[in-house]
């Protein structure tokens, strides 16, 4: 059996709105109450990824299988971000997500430097709690009406990992960014 990922990150484009459309819809249920991704034609042109943010793609089919996100990088004494995610319909639930996470970590903490990486999840979300704890992450809190989702303030549990606390796989990030500037 190859140690090779069954998937691969790409930075979302134009030409991928149609299909990340109806990946959003084929998985609303599955994303409720957890988050809204964007589910419009304006919503989609509207979101602006930086160059933190991936698609997760099988390598075998080409299917859009989930996104990856790094927002409010913060550079300085403390290099921290905030880690999003999501899968999508019919891939959910089969380890795509968590192999696309391993990539982007990776590049996370050896591309841009980074020294600590938060998710805040839902304390009711325990497919996502469970993703993050095999991952390395660890519980580091809990914020009470932490953010809107859905016109709800919804309390979140806070997991992080640190770069020295990560055990990243064997194999080159810089692909990754290779790839990603070869593609843009």
């Amino acid at each position: 059996m190859s140690n090779e990922p069954r998937v691969f990150l790409r930075q979302p484009r134009a030409e991928d709105r149609d299909e990340f459309l109806a990946a959003v819809r084929r998985s609303r249920r599955l994303h409720h109450p957890w988050l809204l991704p964007p589910a419009t034609v304006e919503r989609y042109d509207a979101f602006q990824p930086s160059r933190a943010s991936f698609f997760v793609w099988l390598r075998e089919t080409g299917d859009l299988a989930g996104v990856v996100n790094l927002s409010e990088i913060v550079r300085g004494a403390f290099q921290s971000a905030y880690l999003s995610y999501y899968a999508f319909v019919p891939h959910a639930g089969r380890g795509l997500l968590s192999e696309g996470l391993r990539l982007f970590l990776r590049y996370a903490f050896r591309d841009l430097r980074l020294h600590r990486v938060e998710a805040n999840i839902q304390p009711g979300n325990r497919a996502s709690i469970a993703l993050v704890a095999r991952l390395g992450f660890r519980k580091e809190g809990y914020s009470p009406r932490y953010l809107k989702i859905g016109g709800r303030w919804r309390d979140h549990e806070r997991w992080a990992v640190l770069r020295e606390d990560w055990a990243a796989p064997s194999g080159d990030s810089s692909k990754l960014a290779r790839r990603s500037a070869a593609s843009s």
